[in-house]
């Protein structure tokens, strides 16, 4: 209470040194000495003059945490316009006002109505006014003041963390850091010792030390080993007031761990190790484990395994299990008894990360002896090859040996073996083999072209013990031979143009061939021997597999001749030589100058391209009238020649049939058309007999070429020679008919049935006249004339 007291007379004491310092107080001095007031003179004009303030104030200070009963006074504010009549009154404003600071608006006292924190509010900025009770009017200018508060050491250090946790690297130097802790004081760190924390260890010691200052907490012993000990526990204080007596202060803990480094060389437990294993055991089984122990952990344990001596052979290997550092040792070469019982080796084992600064603790690998002791095995046969590759000809003989395979019990014993083939590999039955020595035979032909590799799986057996057995793999390679003669490449759409010249090339052809000669494919071409003298066409060998066919005249007429056909030979190379004859059809097309086809229909040309739409209406209709016209003069003459061929009822003696086949005679021009035979593009093709069987396969027919312009009776005797001539013609009892003779002829019937003499007797003196027309006539009188034939 007596500091409360009193504080007025310091703060009067001191007023003006405050007002000086502070700059609120430079503000509110320059205020009350420069403000000016306006005025009207006796003329009317306006003049400035100053007005004197007359507040009484301060900055004020308060202290934090008051902890008296009465309120703590903070200050007066005054005016000389006060004249103590009590006609002034003060307000206050601004932070805090009339809450946390209240005012006597008669006196101006200021008083703290609450206890205050300087760690929620370090200055309160408050503004005062005088105002004239009467007048309701200011005295003075409205001015700001500050109250500050005072801090004092109520706030223990804190930790940012409750715990720490960190790392350091075993064997680490004195000093290394490992973490850096932090403890922040809310005091006032400009005001005295209050937030000046010093940091220091109070359990951790003698392994770690901290610096007092930064907080760094650092190793403070040397090669610190993590397989000694691995955790560490370190309490850690921060003590405000520099440390001194009276400070506050506060702790965390920090663990800390120690990291592994490769300080320990891995180390086999004993020196020899001893296995068993049958001599059965397949490749890649596991015969055992040995394990190297290493102090490390993680990457610094990972030890690597091998096999440094006694094991040339290489029977096995041995590898390292990733989760638990064990060498596996595995069969990596099939095992023998019979040639080997007891193996030996010596097997290394080293660390895979080796760091360079702990080599001086010694060699960072151990070494162990192995041994392997085999037990003997029935075991199945063994094929002398671990596959077979045999070749078989393409025409290879039905039942003919092609291969063998051989495979005997590895046993000491030496028991017979049985050989067989997995039926699920010759579903076609195409091979078997003879059980008692593995011979293979060929059951069926072979054709590259279709398969050109069969493979089967040939089994031997134990004889003895029948689940012992063994497989191979047996692929048979097909060889080719020439059995294909070559074809054409592609169906060739080959076409000559009317205006083509002499030697103008028409068209490459190419072969192909099913076979595959080991030198590759060479072809010839040739034309047929028969047509070799052909005015129209040539080819020509380009000798590379294709051929060029030419033109050898000038100039083709598609409504005279529209097809060629052009025979070509080709052959290959390959023994025995295989040929065959192709056809090149030719048409003849319209082009133009620079030789594009633009048409190749023969009746497109039958009208002129000038003829107009109506033209051509008219002509058709013509051409219809005509037709109708043909069609019912036919009906009627047929009409009226239909005449009963039995005139009475009763007379059923005979029935003719007639086959009109005789022909029309010199008169019939409707029958066949005799150009026919002098165009050597219309010759029938030649055709096989169904009832005999060709004498080759590739035997080329020679026809005689008929060529225009050749005599019509010649070209009938050159047809029958050929026919005579002809093996492949059809039967000699069968009637060959080279053309059709025609409808029938215009001449009356000679037959007696449709005689128009109906009433007639028919006497057989009145058909005598019939032998005198000579010999062809002869069976007619004798028919009807009633004589008997010779």
């Amino acid at each position: 209470m007596r500091i409360v007291h009193n504080l007025p007379l310091i703060v009067c004491a001191n007023i003006f040194f405050l007002v000086q310092a502070t700059p609120v107080g430079k503000k509110l001095q320059q205020s009350l000495a420069s403000e000016k007031k306006a005025s009207l003179n006796r003329d009317g004009k306006k003049f400035l003059h100053r007005i004197k303030r007359g507040w009484m104030w301060n900055q004020f200070f308060l202290l934090e945490e008051y902890t008296g009963s009465d309120t703590q006074y903070i200050g007066k504010l005054h005016t000389d316009h006060d004249k103590g009549e009590g006609n002034l009154k003060y307000i206050l404003s601004g932070d805090g006002a009339g809450s946390v600071f209240v005012i006597d608006e008669n006196t101006g006292d200021i008083q703290a109505a609450k206890r205050l924190d300087r760690e929620e509010k370090s200055m309160y900025v408050l503004r005062a006014m005088a105002i004239d009770r009467k007048t309701g009017k200011q005295v003075e200018p409205e001015s700001e003041f500050v109250i500050k508060i005072h801090d004092i050491n109520d706030n223990e250090p804190k930790f940012t963390k409750d715990v720490y946790y960190a790392s350091v690297s075993e064997m680490s130097e004195v000093g290394t850091s490992v973490i850096q802790v932090t403890a922040l004081d809310d005091d006032d760190p400009s005001y005295g010792n209050s937030a000046k924390i010093v940091y220091s260890i109070i359990q951790g010691q003698p392994y770690f030390s901290i610096d007092p200052e930064s907080g760094i907490i650092k190793t403070a012993l040397p090669d610190m080993s993590r397989e000694n000990r691995e955790h560490y526990q370190v309490v850690i204080q921060a003590k405000d007031m520099g440390g001194q007596m009276g400070g506050l202060s506060g702790t965390t803990i920090v663990n800390i761990t120690l990291t592994d480094v490769n300080d320990n060389p891995p180390r086999f437990p004993q020196s020899i190790y001893q296995f068993s294993s049958t001599e059965s055991a397949a490749i890649g089984n596991a015969i055992g484990r040995i394990k190297a122990n290493d102090e490390d952990i993680g990457k610094n344990a990972e030890i690597h395994y091998k096999i440094i001596d006694g094991d040339e052979d290489g029977y096995f290997d041995i590898t390292t299990d990733t989760e638990t550092q064990d060498g596996i040792i595995t069969v990596k070469k099939l095992l023998d008894y019979e040639s080997k019982r007891l193996h030996s080796f010596e097997v290394e084992a080293s660390n895979i990360n080796v760091e360079p600064r702990f080599l001086h603790l010694g060699p960072f690998k151990d070494t162990a002896t192995v041994k392997v002791l085999l037990r003997d095995a029935d075991e199945a046969p063994v094929f002398s090859k671990l596959f077979y590759v045999i070749e078989i000809d393409e025409d290879a003989k039905e039942g003919s040996i092609v291969g063998q395979v051989m495979a005997q019990d590895p046993d000491s014993s030496k028991n017979q073996v049985r050989y067989s083939i997995d039926h699920n590999t010759n579903m076609e039955k195409i091979f078997s083999i003879y059980s008692g020595n593995g011979s293979i035979f060929l059951e069926k032909s072979l054709d590259r072209e279709a398969i050109p590799w069969h493979n089967i799986t040939a089994i031997a057996t134990e004889a003895d013990n029948p689940k012992l057995s063994r497989s191979v793999q047996v692929y048979f390679r097909i060889l080719d031979i020439n059995d294909h003669a070559p074809e054409f490449a592609k169906h060739y759409e080959t076409f000559v143009c009317e205006n083509a010249k002499r030697g103008q090339l028409i068209q490459t052809v190419s072969a192909i061939d099913k076979d595959e000669p080991p030198r590759g494919h060479k072809f010839y071409f040739e034309m047929v021997p028969a047509f070799s003298i052909n005015p129209n066409f040539t080819v020509l060998d380009n000798k590379d597999n294709t051929a060029s066919i030419f033109t050898k005249r000038n100039g083709y007429n598609r409504h005279k001749i529209s097809t060629y056909v052009f025979p070509i030979i080709i052959f290959d190379n390959d023994y025995p030589v295989q040929s065959s004859t192709e056809t090149l059809t030719i048409r003849v097309c319209a082009c133009d100058s620079k030789g594009n086809m633009q048409s190749c229909n023969v009746e497109a040309s039958f009208f002129p391209a000038g003829l107009s739409t109506g033209a051509l209406i008219a002509i058709l209709l013509c051409i219809i009238i005509l037709l109708t016209l043909v069609i019912l003069f036919t009906a009627l003459k047929r009409q009226r020649k239909k005449e009963p061929l039995i005139f009475s009822k009763d007379d059923v003696r005979d029935n003719v049939v007639t086959y009109n086949d005789e022909g029309g005679g010199e008169e019939d021009t409707q029958a066949f058309d005799i150009s026919t035979l002098r165009n050597p593009e219309a010759r029938d093709e030649n055709k096989l007999r169904r009832d005999i069987i060709p004498d080759t396969v590739f035997q080329i027919r020679k026809p005689v070429p008929l060529w225009e312009n050749i005599d019509v009776q010649d070209s009938i005797h050159k047809k029958l020679e050929e026919n005579d001539a002809d093996t492949t013609a059809p039967p000699y009892d069968s009637l060959a008919t080279y053309a059709y003779e025609g409808n029938d002829s215009i001449a009356e019937t000679l037959s007696s049935l449709e005689s128009p003499a109906i009433d007639e007797n028919l006497d057989d003196d009145n058909y005598v006249y019939l032998t005198e027309w000579g010999p062809q006539f002869k069976k007619l009188a004798d028919m009807y004339g009633g004589q008997e034939s010779d």
